[in-house]
């Protein structure tokens, strides 16, 4: 405690009750503020009041007068401690609080903005995947769009008329070329009931031996049949003919009836 302390004088007569009441109570509330110093120097000082009675001659008081001095020590005693431990805790300005407060919103700020970032990114991404999903089939349809063409106007390629044996279904024409495939085409092509489709068969030229399965296609909406097939199963030279039957979804190892449409690899 400093000198210049205001309270360092009055301590000590405070702990021997020699205060004003006005001054007591500046003593008080400044002892309740928490002052570490002021505290410390308050014990002390009623440490040394409690040891004066020793320094005096032994004497008996009356009965009377020791209960009163016991009585008024106690009080004494009880009091000050009450003073020395009454502290109170510090209060928390509101500048704090706001801070705090700031500190928290900003938390909650930062976060949501990340979490915002995030599916903002997660968005971007799935529409670039996307984008770039739509981007090769586009490039793989126009690809097999071009080797189509190149099957069906190169001179190279057989061109096979697959008839139907009912004669209300429309005439299929295929090409063959060695190199870029099969192309079976046609307009107006019933559609198969249910989720059943149309399948590809290349049958061979050796006898009993069993047709070949190639792939599957539905007409679309307006019966148009556009069926690529870049590897076919088996030679121009080994086919004896080619035909259509109707299977179940997925197709079929075997026919499971009888073909729809049949075209003759003449020549070959």
């Amino acid at each position: 405690m400093s000198s210049s302390d205001p309270y360092r004088e009055l301590i000590e007569a405070f702990a021997l009750g020699s205060l004003d009441v006005e001054e007591r109570a500046g003593v008080e509330a400044h002892i309740a503020t928490g002052c570490a110093e002021c505290r410390k120097a308050l014990a002390e000082s009623l440490w040394v009041v409690s040891q004066l009675a020793y320094l005096t001659p032994e004497a008996v008081p009356s009965e009377r007068l020791r209960g009163s001095l016991l009585k008024t020590v106690r009080a004494e005693a009880a009091e000050a401690k009450t003073v020395v431990l009454r502290t109170p805790r510090p209060a928390i300005p509101l500048w704090m609080w706001g801070t705090v407060a700031a500190a928290v919103l900003f938390a909650f700020y930062n976060t949501y903005e990340v979490q915002s970032l995030r599916e903002r990114i997660r968005k971007t991404q799935e529409t670039l995947a996307a984008q770039v999903k739509l981007q090769q089939e586009s490039s793989r349809q126009l690809a097999l769009a071009r080797r189509e063409a190149l099957i069906l106007t190169d001179p190279k390629s057989t061109r096979i008329a697959m008839p139907a044996e009912d004669k209300r279904f429309p005439v299929l024409q295929a090409a063959w070329h060695r190199e870029l495939g099969i192309v079976v085409s046609g307009q107006k092509v019933p559609l198969p009931s249910g989720k059943r489709t149309l399948q590809l068969w290349l049958v061979p030229k050796a006898p009993g031996a069993k047709p070949v399965p190639s792939l599957t296609l539905r007409p679309d909406a307006d019966g148009k049949f556009d069926l690529l097939v870049a590897s076919p199963p088996d030679s121009l030279e080994g086919t004896k003919n080619l035909a259509i039957t109707e299977e179940p979804e997925g197709g079929s190892p075997q026919p499971t009836t009888t073909p729809i449409w049949v075209g003759a690899v003449a020549g070959k």
